[in-house]
């Protein structure tokens, strides 16, 4: 007789355990289902998490370099113990991991691993160790997504960004296929961590595509200032080869078809859905062109019963749009008057330096015919950056100019990950520039740099020369 749940939930990456964890908390008898051996999916185990880990070993190898320049040391790169920085990298991973099984348990989730799919709209199939149908009132599926493959990009030599985070070794030259998000943090990484060489090889007419270029200009002057750094635009990878040695990247630029020699080749050009055989075709659920699962504000696919998550369901990719989506979905599931309504939904790129962004960028906010206010702070004038040498990069504000209401913040620079926090606030909360210029901030921070920036978009900025208006 096959075991009956309130719900079932397939995957538990960053929206799938959270979804779990309200259900239980909602009262619900709940079943996981997770075909690899940890849970946390791909941001805990093979992105987010160690990407970020590796990512700030970098930085700290960089500033222990660069802190000669306020006395400290002799300005010579310390040595890396790479062996040292992995076990660093899989504990923090483990923790983590394993913290998700404790909250799982602690909240009545039970759990099984297994790959599940759908035999109809309350019923799945798992498959592991041994073979089982569940029945379920309501199923999410929170499969997430895996990075696309050329197919003629294949070789020992060929990273993907889970090979990366497994390095055992710093190659001296490295060709990186996709100039997006995970490429630019990845390459970044490696200069950090010793890379001579590293080309970045981008489809489109610029590096970081579909970031606004006030953003972008300071990571591409950064890398072209970086000795042994190339990065082709508009240009192609179209074949490979590698030899015991080495690998040969065949690119068609517009200047015509060029080589390039490497030690590794690192394929970073997007995710695609892991919706194959899950069985949506059996169960009636309706998919776009790629694959993508369709759902509405509440989560909910075509089909009542059977909800979708996070990339699953589409980009943006980011680990917090599964978490708010499987709190929504957990919550309509219980009864809950709940909708995936959200006003500002921030992103981060932890290239260098870091850019964050929330709202819409001007670009957009003139497409949608918005007479806007922009508004820049440039670190290089912000009192803390300059103490810290950290001086690259600033604040835009985007704001309607009639009703001052904020559309949308962009930062550049140190910490603009965290930054971006105060931002979203705002714009969820529905704050006009005035409202974040009249709120007074500690002396001398970095977040003093976002009421500057809307300052300016009024008009009577203090630290910067401004146009009355």
């Amino acid at each position: 007789m096959a075991r009956s749940f309130d719900a079932v939930v397939l995957g538990s990456g960053p929206g799938g355990y959270v979804a779990a964890i309200r259900l239980g908390q909602l009262g619900k008898k709940t079943l996981v289902v997770e075909k690899n051996p940890t849970f946390g999916g791909v941001c805990l185990n093979w992105g987010c998490i160690p990407s970020k880990a590796v990512i700030h070993a970098a930085e700290l190898r960089q500033e222990a370099a660069r802190s000669a320049a306020f006395g400290i040391g002799t300005g010579a790169l310390p040595a890396l113990d790479l062996p040292k920085l992995q076990a660093w990298k899989r504990e923090i991973v483990k923790k983590l991991t394993g913290g998700i099984g404790t909250l799982l348990k602690a909240n009545g989730v039970e759990t099984v691993k297994g790959r599940g799919r759908l035999l109809g709209p309350n019923r799945v199939h798992v498959e592991g160790d041994q073979k089982e149908e569940i029945e379920a009132k309501a199923i999410i599926l929170a499969t997430g997504a895996r990075p696309i493959e050329l197919p003629f990009l294949k070789g020992s030599r060929v990273w993907t960004s889970k090979e990366f985070l497994e390095l055992d070794e710093i190659p001296r030259r490295v060709a990186i296929v996709g100039g997006g998000i995970i490429g630019l943090e990845l390459g970044c990484a490696l200069l950090k961590l010793g890379t001579e060489e590293l080309s970045i090889v981008e489809m489109l007419p610029d590096i970081l595509p579909g970031t606004d270029p006030d953003l972008v200009r300071p990571v591409r002057r950064k890398l072209k200032e970086t000795k042994g750094v190339s990065i082709h635009v508009e240009a192609k990878a179209s074949g490979y080869g590698e030899t015991a040695t080495e690998a040969r990247l065949e690119i068609e630029t517009k200047e015509g078809k060029k080589e390039i020699v490497c030690d590794r080749v690192l394929s970073a050009i997007g995710f695609r859905p892991n919706s194959e055989d899950l069985g949506l075709a059996d169960a009636g659920v309706a998919t776009d062109k790629r694959g993508h699962v369709l759902v509405d504000q509440r989560c909910r696919t075509n089909v009542p019963s059977i909800y979708a998550i996070g990339d699953l369901t589409g980009a943006p990719y980011l680990a917090h749009r599964a978490s708010k989506q499987g709190l929504v979905a957990a919550e309509v599931i219980a009864g809950e008057p709940s909708a995936f309504d959200v006003q500002a939904m921030p992103a981060a790129i932890f290239s260098d330096p870091e850019i964050a962004t929330v709202g819409l960028s001007e670009a957009d906010a003139r497409a949608k015919g918005k007479d806007v206010a922009i508004g820049k702070f440039p670190f290089s004038v912000l009192g803390r950056a300059l103490a810290q040498d950290a001086t690259e990069g600033l604040v835009k504000v985007v704001s309607d100019k009639k009703s001052g209401l904020l559309l949308g913040v962009g930062i550049v620079g140190a910490r603009a990950s965290d930054l971006i926090a105060e931002a979203t606030l705002a714009i969820e909360m529905g704050a006009r520039a005035e409202d974040l210029a009249l709120t007074v901030h500690a002396h001398p921070t970095f977040p003093e740099a976002l009421m500057e920036a809307t300052e300016d978009a009024l008009g009577h900025a203090i630290h910067i020369a401004t146009k009355k208006r």
